[in-house]
Order: structure tokens, then sequence, then C-alpha cells
């Protein structure tokens, strides 16, 4: 890693020299043959390679195979040219369709706060995904690797997706068989697919209050309406559930059963069965996010609710990228009845199908060896650095300490005192070199109280969890965020 990172500086450096040296050079001017370059700066001839490839990229250089590398010539400005008019779009962007209400509106910076990278010296408390020292690198690459060698790889496949990784998400979900499972490209697709398919643009749909700001984001663009339904501690409220579908007419209910985010509550027993039958007294569907499956740690987890739903009242969406890499964008949407049809054919509209290579390397990665191994490291990772982070909370910032200590997942839902300022203590922590995640983006309507979700996942352990809580609480101290 270290001789991988020198030589990259190194070659950073070279361009760096050669990028002054072009402007004594006129357009189409030859450079010195790389065996010279090699020789003035006393690197390998790999370095060099980079170092003109940088320079390529930026327009700087032109590289001719077996005649050497050229000063590129100036691309021609026009002074007269006309300056850019885009204005017009604000009109097109914001004219009402026929039959809408209002104009479409895509807000992503609910999203964005989470998948944004830090820069340089920030402890990241904001990321949704695993610190590549809990990522299955090495399988991954082997899987890749091995999947690459299988016949018929890079051959179109089926448009549901593989049979043998179809199979495997109906084994892990229980109760379905290969034929109710649609392979995705991840579970946020998957989450599009749904809300695309279930309900019309204009119509409500419900969602746990708070949630998922990726699903209020999805739910936006299509043009529905998201209504909050109040959780506790043992999830969704059934009673206002009911309400909620006889005062709207809705008939997708969105939830996270299993270590919701951002609470980390799990629906109780009573419960999951209380919210079957509403919905399907409600003519109505439950889309379960199981997300969080692969992330307990340690427990016992309950079933997902489509394994006990016969009558198709579930769509069920799962990942692999939450326990494995940001990158291995692989998950599925398992549904009973004619729901699925409807969902196979907007996906198919949207994307076509997931590319064979990455499916492939997901039914290599789930079938090794390494597999059971990773899951239970990842279980392991997670409670140690869960416990580490409530250590250095209750060592810094006692008032912060949560009620609620999630089993599973990779978040902690921090209630701040009444009349904090949530974006004023996310910029605070910002600049003392802490990102966290301010709670209002999770709620579909105004916010009950301020909350800041803290993630202990995109951590390397204790010590820097210890460090980010010392910066977090320099920050409180700032906005105003103390115990009152």
């Amino acid at each position: 890693m270290n001789n991988g990172s020198s030589a990259a500086t190194s070659s950073a450096s070279v361009a760096e020299s050669l990028r002054e040296q072009l402007k004594r050079y006129s357009p189409g001017e030859k450079l010195p043959s790389s065996r010279v370059l090699v020789e003035r700066f006393g690197v390998s001839p790999v370095t060099v390679s980079r170092a003109l490839a940088a320079l390529a990229a930026e327009g700087l250089v032109v590289t001719r195979p077996g005649a050497g590398t050229y000063a590129a010539r100036p691309v021609a400005h026009h002074a007269a040219a006309r300056t850019a008019d885009t204005s017009w779009q604000q009109i097109a962007l914001s004219a009402e369709s026929a039959g809408d209400a209002a104009p479409r509106v895509v807000d992503a910076s609910g999203v964005t706060a989470t998948l944004a990278l830090p820069s340089p010296g920030v402890i990241a408390l904001n990321a949704g995904y695993l610190h590549p020292a809990l990522q299955p690198e090495r399988a991954l690459a082997t899987a890749l690797t091995r999947a690459a060698r299988r016949p018929g790889a890079w051959e179109r496949p089926p448009l549901e997706g593989l049979t043998a990784l179809r199979s495997w998400f109906a084994r892990e979900a229980g109760g379905v068989t290969a034929a109710q499972v649609l392979v995705t490209a991840g579970g946020q697709a998957a989450l599009t697919t749904a809300l695309h398919a279930l309900a019309a643009p204009g119509s409500p749909l419900l969602v746990e209050s708070p949630t998922y700001p990726g699903a209020l984001a999805v739910a936006r663009a299509a043009g529905l309406r998201p209504v909050p339904v109040p959780l506790d501690a043992d999830g969704v409220r059934p009673d206002l559930l009911a309400d909620a579908f006889a005062a709207t007419g809705a008939r997708v209910f969105f939830c996270q059963p299993l270590f919701q985010n951002p609470t980390g509550a799990v629906l109780s027993a009573e419960r999951r069965r209380q919210v079957l039958d509403i919905a399907r007294a409600a003519g109505a569907f439950v889309v379960e996010d199981d997300f969080a499956r692969r992330l307990g740690h340690g427990g016992p987890l309950p079933p997902p609710l489509v394994a006990d739903d016969v009558d198709g009242t579930v769509v069920h969406l799962t990942s692999l990228t939450k326990p494995t890499s940001p990158s291995l964008r692989v998950g599925a949407l398992i549904a009973r009845g004619p729901v699925l049809e409807r969902l196979r054919a907007i996906q198919v509209v949207d994307s076509f199908f997931v590319p064979r290579p990455l499916q492939e390397a997901a039914l290599e990665l789930v079938g090794a060896p390494a597999w059971p191994r990773h899951l239970r490291a990842v279980a392991t990772g997670l409670r140690e650095r869960r416990d580490a982070l409530l250590t250095a909370l209750h060592r810094d910032l006692p008032h912060l300490v949560p009620t609620q200590v999630p089993d599973g997942g990779y978040q902690l839902w921090l209630r701040l005192p009444d009349g904090a300022d949530e974006t004023a203590l996310a910029a605070a922590a910002l600049r003392a070199g802490v990102a966290v995640a301010p709670g209002r983006p999770y709620f579909a309507a105004e916010a009950p109280a301020p909350y800041i979700r803290v993630s202990f996942a995109d951590t390397s352990g204790a010590d820097e969890l210890a460090e980010g809580v010392r910066r977090l609480a320099s920050a409180c101290a700032e906005a105003g965020a103390g115990p009152g």
C-alpha cells in the first residue's frame, strides 16, 4: 500500500514539473522520450507513463504510439461567441405537467449528506457503508476473478437475473421461490422500481416517521406524497397506521421492520401481525426494506415479513451492498402475485438487467466458505464500534446518550436538547473535523424535535470514534447544544 501511494505521489510530482515546462513548448513540439524523462527525474518508466497519461487526460499533450509525445494544440476560442443562456430551463423544469397538482421537485440533499466523501482529516460519523477494514476486499477480489472466468460470464443474463442467484435470495428470505425473485442493481434501485410500480403520481405513500431520506427522495421524485406515521421503540404504531390508511386512502406503506433507519427500532412480533392485517384490510401493499438483515450484532433475528405473507401483501427489498462494499450493487425484489410482473416490467424499462459479471461475482461471494466468516466479523466489528461510541458519549456527551440502543445496524439516533439547531450543530461539527447527519431530512413533515444521526460503521475503531465524539462535544458547545 505504501509503495502504491509513493508511486502516485511521484507521478504527480513529475506531471507538475512537465506541466510547467510545457509552457515553453510550441504547439506540436515533441517532448523528450520516456527514457530521457526517466533519467532526468530519476523515477521508473511506470511513473513517467502515469505522469504523461495525466497530462494527456488534461488535454496538455498528445501521445502518438511509436512516435512520441507532443505538446497539444490549444482549442480555438472565439472571442465573439455568444454567452450561453440557460435561464429558459427554469421555466421548463418548473412547468406543471397535465394533471399534476404541483411541479415535480427532486431533492437529493438528505441522501448526498450521507454519500458525500468527507474531506481529508474529517471523521465520517455520517456514512452508511462499512469501513474498508470491515469490507471483504480479498473475498470480493477472488469472487470477481473467478466470475470473470466462468463460461458465458459476459453473455446477456436472464432479465429476472441469474436463476442460481435468485434461488439464493429466495432461501435467505424463506417461504418464497426463485420464480418470485427479481435481481436488482442494489437496494436503492429496488426501492425506486417498487415505488414506481405500486403508486401513481400524486398518490399518498405512508412512511414511518422518521424514515430513510432516500425513500422520501424517490417518492417525491416520482410525484408521490409521503405521509408520516409515527413509530416508537417497537416500530410503527399500528393504531396510527390504520388511521393513516383510512384518512388518506393510501395503497402503499414503506417500512423498515428490522433495525430501522434512523432509529434502530425492530418491529415487535405482535405488531408484525397487526401491520399485515391492517394493510390487507386497506387493500394496500407493504414495501419491506430489509436493508439491515446482514448487519445484526450477533443476536437472533426475526424472519422477514415476506416469509409469513402468503397473500402477496409484502413487496420485499434486500441487498448485498451494505454488508460488503458500496460498489457491489446487487439486490433483489421479492413479491407474490400479479405485482411481480409489474415490477419486472418497470425494471426492464428502467435498466434492462443487472450486468452478468456482477451477478456472477455475487454468486461466487455468497457461495464461498469465507462468506459466513465475513458476516460474523461484521457483526463483531459493528457491535464493538457501537459499544465504543456509547462509551465515548457517556464520557463526553452524556446528555445525548440514547435510551434505545439497537442490536443491529450501524447508527445511533440522538435527541438534541429542545431549541438546539441541528443544522448549525452539523456545520460546527464539520468545522471541528467530524461529520454527522442532521435529523430534519429523515422526517416527511415537521420534525417533533431536533435530532442527529451518528454512524459508527465507517470508522477504523474505538480510537477514531472517541476522537470523533470529542470533536462533536466541542461542536455542541459552540452550537449551544450542550446540556440544559
